[in-house]
């Protein structure tokens, strides 16, 4: 996310963050030597995976615990840390899903290990399953890592934080499957069902559960957990909106994605669900979701999506869901520095081309 959203502390915060997560990799590092090189290799790139994101997840752990007159700062930065890994291991294993071996403009975790085998002169059927159980893998032991850096703080809100990454997860693993059952045409792509998604997908442990997890540390009451839940929800959904069409029409030098990737994979977002119905579309759906889809072909496909009117739908959707979110932070009764930051937030995520 572009722009600062936090405080003028911001990079001294980030700064507090790193230390935990490279000083929790630097550990397993040290413990896989023993295993071979390959163990730690592993572990290596896992941590390379790690770094170098927006960091949007621990902001949002600070900002609550913060905000809510938290006292606990050391354990808010360990949870913050654990959001950040959870993070990784999330997008390590959507890499698996996709079948992708580039993020955030160079080689992923994936794409690494496919090129050792390449090189050690696997065929491309093996060195890809090579590739896809690395990922796999880094991302299972980056999941245990979230709830082994959580059981590390000492206080009241720790059991309750296990309980928000297990719900996180919980919501995340069904919209994740909902998702390629939409891109394989096995569930119905409904706007309903599409937003229900995306929900349950992005928003639930990207926005939703860091904000709770903050509050959670502050000691801030239930019904102020719940609006943060509520916002959070919301702000997912927004930031959502506004990756999807960067993935497709963003620049691929700030996103560090392709813009054919959505397009190749069949992604049913809600920009396609708009398109769906209209003849300009019908003309080139073929081409949705076809994995050798060339540049020219996904120009048609963008051209199209403009010309039925379902990239200004979005953006229409867009601009009512920020002032339906500014609507619900200003009624949530929260303090004034949190409220305001989380307009900036809601801002950002609506008109950010990163």
């Amino acid at each position: 996310m572009t722009g600062e959203i936090m405080t003028d502390s911001a990079s001294a915060t980030r700064q507090s963050v790193d230390a935990v997560i490279e000083d929790y990799f630097a550990d397993r590092v040290r413990r896989a030597s023993s295993l071979g090189t390959h163990a730690v290799q592993l572990w290596r790139r896992a941590a390379d995976s790690a770094r170098g994101g927006k960091g949007l997840r621990p902001r949002l752990v600070l900002l609550a615990h913060d905000e809510l007159g938290g006292c606990d700062r050391d354990g808010a930065t360990v949870t913050a840390a654990a959001f950040e890994i959870l993070h990784t291991a999330l997008l390590l294993h959507d890499d698996v899903l996709d079948g992708d071996v580039v993020r955030r403009g160079r080689p992923n975790l994936i794409g690494e290990f496919v090129r050792d085998a390449t090189n050690r002169g696997a065929d491309p059927r093996r060195a890809t399953a090579w590739g896809a159980a690395s990922g796999l893998l880094a991302g299972d032991l980056l999941l245990s890592a979230v709830h082994t850096l959580l059981a590390r703080i000492d206080g009241p809100a720790r059991s309750e934080l296990h309980d928000i990454v297990d719900d996180a997860l919980l919501l995340t693993a069904v919209g994740e499957h909902a998702d390629i059952g939409l891109a394989l045409g096995i569930l119905d792509a409904r706007v309903p069902d599409i937003r229900r998604m995306t929900e349950l997908k992005t928003a639930s442990y990207s926005f939703a559960a860091p904000l709770r997890a903050g509050a959670a540390l502050a000691g801030a009451d239930r019904a102020t957990q719940d609006a943060l839940s509520e916002i959070g929800i919301q702000l997912g959904f927004l930031y959502q909106l506004r990756d999807d069409m960067l993935g497709v029409f963003g620049a691929e030098d700030r996103t560090g994605k392709s813009v054919r990737g959505d397009l190749r994979e069949g992604k049913r977002t809600l920009l396609i669900a708009f398109a769906a119905p209209e003849p300009e579309w019908q003309e080139v759906a073929h081409l949705f979701g076809r994995r050798s889809l060339s540049a020219q072909e996904a120009g048609l496909l963008r051209a199209a999506l403009v010309a039925c009117g379902a990239a200004r739908a979005v953006e229409d959707v867009i601009t009512v869901h920020l002032a339906q979110l500014e609507r619900t932070i200003a009624s949530a009764r929260l303090p004034d520095g949190l409220a305001r930051a989380l307009r900036e937030i809601a801002r950002l995520c609506a008109e950010r081309g990163a």
